[in-house]
């Protein structure tokens, strides 16, 4: 219990730093609306003496910021919150605590049913959390020093919260051997739990452990294999139509990172190029039983100039993390099939990362950075759901 209590302070010192960047963001735009205002007023009392044209742009201003006003109230709600919970554990670890020093002098089953209310409480507060648009990248932090320079690491982002693999594939080619850890702890200390001896080698780094399966590009082909951990034995696999593969269309570091595979709070992706597309990034939804396309949107940004690239619920993130400056510069969003230019900076620590891939269950991008395994955190714009959304 005291484990859990611990784990769940880390969870929500994590949620309380986003929650704070977020409220700070707001209440600068609370300030400016409260300047606004005030300006509006003093144009209302004056309006005879100014021109129309500027009294107009004001208040289509001011009917901008409007809407932020509830996002505001709420951010301050669940700021509270969290205060409350925080209180909460404290006191349950002075409690667990005492208990560990004489065995007996609490009710147990108590203890252990505020402990799950607490847990339920805090799962409803992250549900809250729609998604949202990547703000910031902070990190990394270093998990590992191992393998060759190129390679993946991953979790599964559907798996349970008691449920913490870690798959390791080392090399971006002549390989089909996956190292399974039951948890990050196991991973660092190199307690492997279990080999994988895949049908096909793989090719890229671009692989994605999904719902119990594992999905990678078989080499020297643009066929996707889906292969299940549980059975050992390949579900699904599917050429994916016009997709270049072995060094055609690759990421700017090169490695046969031609097809992409990755996961967000909305499903399946796959990114890769074609010649249709005149070698531009094409973006794939799959359908995670079959592999088949379900719908691609064409983008009009050369893949061979690409960095890693990562979906975040349905926009497609583009860096240049070949580069020791790196940073996300380009994104794609999916769902209204416009692109635009970003700067979102990021450590490139060890100056070569091969794989970037963001986990929805953790909040997280996970990295291969010239043979570390590191994390990195990201900050995302979320649109806070209430009780009268449908």
């Amino acid at each position: 219990l005291l484990q859990q209590v611990q784990n769940m302070s880390q969870s929500i010192e994590v949620l309380n730093l986003r929650t704070q960047r977020d409220f700070q963001y707001v209440l600068k735009m609370e300030t400016q609306m409260k300047g606004l205002k005030a300006k509006f007023r003093q144009i209302e009392d004056d309006r005879k003496t100014l021109m129309t044209k500027h009294f107009q742009e004001l208040k289509e201003k001011m009917d901008e910021l409007l809407p932020l006003i509830p996002v505001l109230e709420q951010y301050k709600t669940d700021a509270k919150l969290i205060t409350q919970f925080k209180e909460e554990i404290r006191n349950l670890s002075t409690v667990l605590t005492g208990i560990q020093e004489e065995l007996g002098a609490y009710d147990y089953e108590e203890l252990h049913q505020r402990v799950l209310s607490l847990e339920t409480r805090l799962r409803d507060c992250m549900k809250k959390l729609t998604c949202g648009k990547l703000m910031k990248i902070t990190g990394p932090i270093t998990v590992k020093i191992s393998g060759t320079r190129f390679g993946a690491w991953m979790t599964d982002p559907l798996a349970s919260e008691k449920n913490n693999r870690v798959w390791y594939m080392d090399s971006y080619t002549n390989n089909k051997i996956v190292r399974e850890y039951k948890s990050i702890a196991d991973f660092v200390s190199g307690a492997e739990s279990r080999t994988y001896n895949l049908p096909f080698k793989w090719a890229g780094t671009n692989h994605v452990v999904y719902n119990g399966s594992l999905y990678f590009n078989k080499y020297q082909s643009n066929i996707i294999i889906k292969y299940s951990f549980d059975t050992g034995r390949v579900l699904a696999q599917r050429s994916l139509e016009y997709a270049g593969f072995h060094n055609v269309y690759p990421y700017t570091w090169g490695g046969f990172s031609d097809i992409d595979l990755m996961a967000d709070e909305i499903g399946l992706w796959a990114v890769y190029a074609t010649n249709q597309n005149a070698g531009n990034i094409v973006i794939s939804q799959l359908n995670q039983d079959t592999l088949e396309v379900l719908k691609s949107w064409n983008t009009g940004y050369p893949k061979r100039s690409a960095g890693e690239s990562f979906m975040i619920c349905g926009t497609l993130y583009v860096t240049n993390s070949h580069l020791t400056g790196a940073k996300v510069y380009y994104s794609y969003s999916t769902k209204t099939s416009t692109y635009e230019y970003t700067d979102i900076p990021f450590h490139n620590q060890y100056f070569h990362i091969s794989m970037l891939d963001y986990n929805a269950r953790d909040r997280a991008l996970y990295a291969w950075n010239n043979g570390h395994q590191v994390l990195f955190n990201v900050t995302l714009f979320h649109v806070i759901k209430t009780e009268d959304d449908t």
